[in-house]
């Protein structure tokens, strides 16, 4: 087995599992990408063994602190613990995360359940040589009807691997599917959709924001396919306006809305935009995507973040509430709420925290991989008087 050895304060010598090209002090065995290689400190003690690209910034990701090997066993074991742990943890079973890379112990692997269809990712190369064999796991611990390939996203790109989709295991199924969470229909296309078909990590903000909508004015901004702009609705909202620039998330909205009987004001408008024309709302959220993919880029969302919320303060009537939300895993807990916080200040609104909302148990946070926790949401009150 090649290997590597790592230079002093690596971060894998502080808990992390990753370890970054500018982090190796040597490489020995002339290790292939994609293969498994042992992870040693100066002293020759092992850490650990990861998988290997030297086309990635990344260079080696530590899937386990004892030697082992990427075989079909280990899949099985990582895969029943994953499996184990979301049962334990009370997950829904038919509409989750079923993998969540590091946070299973499987770097780079992605798997979202929809009924009997599991979607896959494989974003590291080790991972994507054997994504048949994990598929195959997969299918049968899962008890999956059809296992498909999401293996799509730009971020293939860094690991030098070529975009691809398709069917892995079991037979094509009948696209879209229905899905139901809380009491609200979604039409799901896990093989032609956007990411895996559906934002399952904000399941439980919809049912935790659907009984502030109450009554009130909705402003749900980058709606995507209306998952918090239905669930308002449902909740009886006395109106809701749902705005989204991609005219495939507008169209499957618009459809979803029907669906469910929901009278919705669909906008295909460029958020930042519809901020600035004005008007009153009781209950705005907002849901963007992630505003930068390194950490080079932290200042720039930042700045986003803070013209984000101060357009959407102005428009914020006496007593208001403002939902926001960051899935920025560059961006951290504390500087996001920094930039809330500028924003505000921007619009002369003074709001008190009323809960932070984080990932869903089927999205766990592993300590010290500050990576695996990406999502950060707030609930702000405007203060009376103020």
């Amino acid at each position: 087995m090649g290997g590597i050895i790592v230079r002093p304060r690596s971060r894998i010598l502080h808990g992390h599992d990753w370890v970054y090209s500018s982090e190796i002090l040597k490489t020995f065995g002339n290790p292939e990408d994609g293969s498994v290689v042992s992870i040693k400190d100066g002293r020759d003690q092992l850490l650990g063994v990861g998988i290997y690209n030297s086309k990635s910034q990344i260079v080696a990701r530590r899937f386990s602190r004892r030697r082992q090997d990427l075989d079909e066993d280990f899949f099985r074991r990582r895969i029943a613990q994953a499996l184990e742990y979301r049962a334990r943890a009370g997950c829904r079973p038919d509409l989750l995360r079923l993998v969540w890379s590091e946070s299973d112990g499987l770097p780079g692997v992605i798997a979202d359940r929809y009924g009997k269809i599991v979607v896959l990712q494989t974003l590291a190369k080790a991972m994507d040589l054997r994504r048949e064999l994990i598929a195959k796991v997969l299918a049968e611990l899962a008890a999956a009807d059809c296992v498909i390939e999401r293996n799509d996203a730009p971020v293939r790109a860094a690991e030098g691997m070529e975009l691809r989709t398709g069917i892995l295991a079991g037979a094509p199924p009948d696209l879209p599917v229905e899905v139901e969470t809380g009491g609200v229909k979604f039409l799901v296309d896990p093989l032609g959709g956007h990411k895996t078909g559906l934002y399952l990590d904000q399941l439980d903000s919809y049912a935790l924001v659907a009984p502030l909508a109450a009554g009130r004015r909705v402003l749900d901004c980058f709606s995507n396919q209306g998952g918090f702009a239905l669930a308002c609705a449902k909740s009886g909202a006395a109106s809701v306006t749902a705005v989204e620039s991609g005219a495939e998330s507008v169209a499957r909205l618009r459809e979803n809305a029907a669906r469910n009987g929901a009278d919705i004001e669909v906008k295909h408008a460029d958020v930042f935009d519809v901020l600035s024309r004005g008007g009153e709302y009781d209950l705005i959220i907002l849901d963007p995507p992630s505003f930068t993919k390194t950490r080079a880029k932290v200042s720039e969302a930042l700045r986003g973040y803070r013209d984000l919320h101060t357009r959407a303060a102005r428009l914020l009537a006496k007593g208001g509430l403002l939902v926001s939300f960051s899935c920025s895993h560059h961006v951290a807990g504390h500087e996001f709420e920094q930039a809330v916080a500028d924003g505000l200040q921007d619009a002369k609104r003074n709001m008190r925290l009323i809960r932070r909302i984080g990932q869903p148990p089927d999205h766990p946070v592993v300590v010290g991989i500050p990576e695996t926790e990406y999502l950060k949401g707030l609930v702000l009150e405007a203060m009376p008087g103020r």
